[in-house]
């Protein structure tokens, strides 16, 4: 009998179908294997893993119960899959997506959506031609401590100004460290922006309700080669300033080469009466600043938002984290899928707007000029 190394506790399916559906999974490095978690959360089947290679497919599917390691034409062609996850390098999710979704599967890419904005474009067309359930893992709107905020700006008396902050992390730190995110070919034009500024991007538009529409940035490229790559093309961290549709200002630091970083996406939201405060690494925490007292709301102790609590589901005290946010994307996807769509559900329409924030990055850059978003 096959053993599942990775058997977790069930989250509760608030708002799901009790129908059980059956998911195949394309790619299982460190990603996959999020992803193979969270359908386990969502009481799904991993019915086939694909790979690079058959013999990948094969290892991989070898550690659950009743999963077939099969190719990416059969796992497509199968008439039982009924969603499929995309794990796979940056390069092919466009394509990969498109035929899932030709062939009737709902679809969880991977972001980026696409390499570029045309691959983007397209393939949320055909999703909405093809009206299936495809989303985008956008999951840090998944943290109770998002929602809070999201709530309390939306009842402000008086309107953000300045939307500032950062996400850094470390594990690119060394010349020597080498991963396919560094390779163009494979990755895509932008590395750190594409990989993580766009999470950052995400949660401001979720939370803020603002659209950044101007930006200025500038690349950091700290490597210009890394192991067997003599002439490193994508950026190692991106500074930028911008400005948005409802008049604020704000400020983004981006980089994957800040020795002890490990994951610090962190924001600070600020207007005349009060700035909020929001740290991955410590995310049951909510920083609101005021004129006359701060506090620290935690979550759970205190009367929460109902966007908070629709994804707050531990006791206080009982961290939630990173996986908890990704099985809930996984189970509000797989809701929309059997019933009505859940609020904050991250789609391809979100895609779109990354790779087109990814594209205005790029080109101010290499223009060194502000540049309008479409």
């Amino acid at each position: 009998m096959k053993t599942n190394s990775f058997d977790l506790p069930k989250l509760s399916n608030r708002g799901a179908s009790h129908v059980t559906l059956n998911a195949g999974l394309i790619g299982f490095g460190f990603i996959g294997e999020v992803h193979a978690r969270a359908i386990r959360a969502a009481n799904a089947n991993i019915k086939s893993i694909a790979a690079q290679t058959i013999e990948e497919a094969q290892l991989a599917a070898s550690k659950f119960a009743d999963t077939k390691g099969v190719t990416i034409d059969e796992m497509i062609n199968d008439p039982a899959i009924d969603v499929i996850h995309i794990c796979t390098p940056n390069i092919f999710h466009a394509e990969v997506a498109e035929r899932a979704i030709n062939a009737g599967k709902h679809v969880i890419c991977e972001k980026p959506l696409g390499v570029s904005v045309q691959e983007a474009e397209s393939l949320t067309r055909i999703a909405r031609e093809k009206n299936v359930i495809a989303t985008i893992p956008f999951i840090y709107r998944y943290y109770p401590s998002v929602r809070e905020a999201r709530d309390r700006i939306l009842k402000l008396k008086e309107p953000l100004s300045l939307l500032h902050g950062h996400y850094l992390q470390d594990w690119l730190s060394r010349e020597t460290t080498v991963n396919w995110r560094i390779d163009p070919n494979l990755g895509g034009p932008s590395r750190a922006f594409g990989d993580i500024g766009v999470h950052w991007c995400d949660l401001l538009e979720y939370v803020t309700g603002h659209r950044i529409t101007r930006l200025n940035a500038q690349l950091l490229k700290i490597f210009n080669s890394r192991g067997d790559h003599s002439d490193v093309k994508t950026e190692d961290g991106v500074t930028l300033i911008f400005q948005t549709d409802k008049g604020a200002q704000g400020s983004l630091v981006i980089s994957q080469v800040s020795a002890g970083r490990k994951n610090k996406l962190w924001f600070s939201f600020d207007s005349p009466t009060e700035s909020f405060e929001f740290n991955q690494e410590s995310p049951d925490f909510l920083w609101v600043g005021g004129l006359e007292s701060n506090q620290i709301v935690m979550r759970g102790v205190v009367e929460q938002s109902n966007g908070a609590n629709a994804v707050s589901f531990l006791p206080a005290g009982h961290p939630q984290g990173y996986q908890d946010c990704f099985n809930q994307m996984v189970i509000d996807t797989y809701g929309a899928i059997t019933g009505a769509k859940p609020q904050g559900l991250p789609t391809f329409a979100d895609g779109l707007r990354a790779a087109k924030l990814t594209e205005a990055v790029l080109l101010s850059a290499q223009l060194e000029e502000w540049v309008e978003i479409k």
